[in-house]
């Protein structure tokens, strides 16, 4: 089991990043909140997951040990494999998650792409009681912020690409919270992204 990688980021992508370790490149895949605090050539830790499959291996980073234990947990839910885990944690965050399946909010898990109704109510029923309440755990240690990305309007787009909508929904969507945040200041990416989903499910 890897459990962390601390080094330098190589690169990054819109659904990954490459850390350098002791001079070894691991791709991991990440949320797009997770993507947002990372910068090339600077140093960061990564909570990470290791998932096996028969023919192949990929690591998967996350900004907390908290993040990367919720994914973990997740996949032990019917239905639940490891992109879906990702993208739950790409639409909310874990106390969010904890929140929407303490409270039975159907509403808030079927916003993820790829989870119904008859999803959600599974999701709640088998994890209700593994996952915690929101704020009994800790964030962990964050990787640093990033400067110099990508814009906030990419990093989303992508995102949603990744989750599985076209790019013109994306793109649509993206134009949509654009709009709406009305102040001019380029908003939090994670915050955007749930904005844009929103939008999505909404259609």
């Amino acid at each position: 089991m890897i459990a962390h990688l601390n080094g330098t980021v190589a690169g990054v992508s819109p659904d990954g990043a490459v850390i350098d370790v002791g001079g070894v490149g691991l791709r991991v895949q990440c949320t797009p909140d997770t993507l947002a605090s990372l910068k090339p050539g600077e140093h960061a830790r990564v909570a990470t997951a290791l998932v096996v499959r028969e023919d192949s291996l990929t690591l998967f980073g996350f900004g907390s040990d908290d993040e990367r234990n919720i994914f973990e947990l997740l996949q032990t839910a019917s239905g639940i494999g490891p992109r879906l885990a990702l993208a739950m944690l790409a639409v909310h965050s874990p106390d969010a998650l904890r929140r929407a399946v303490a409270t039975e909010d159907l509403n808030a898990l079927t916003m993820v792409p790829g989870i119904g109704n008859k999803g959600a109510q599974r999701i709640v029923l088998e994890l209700r009681d593994r996952l915690g309440a929101p704020g009994d755990f800790a964030a962990g240690v964050a990787v640093p912020a990033r400067q110099g990305a990508p814009s906030w309007r990419d990093q989303v787009q992508s995102g949603l690409t990744n989750l599985g909508w076209s790019a013109r929904d994306a793109e649509l969507a993206v134009a949509a919270v654009e709009a709406e945040s009305g102040d001019g200041q380029p908003p939090d990416v994670a915050t955007a992204l749930r904005a844009a989903l929103r939008k999505l499910s909404q259609r």
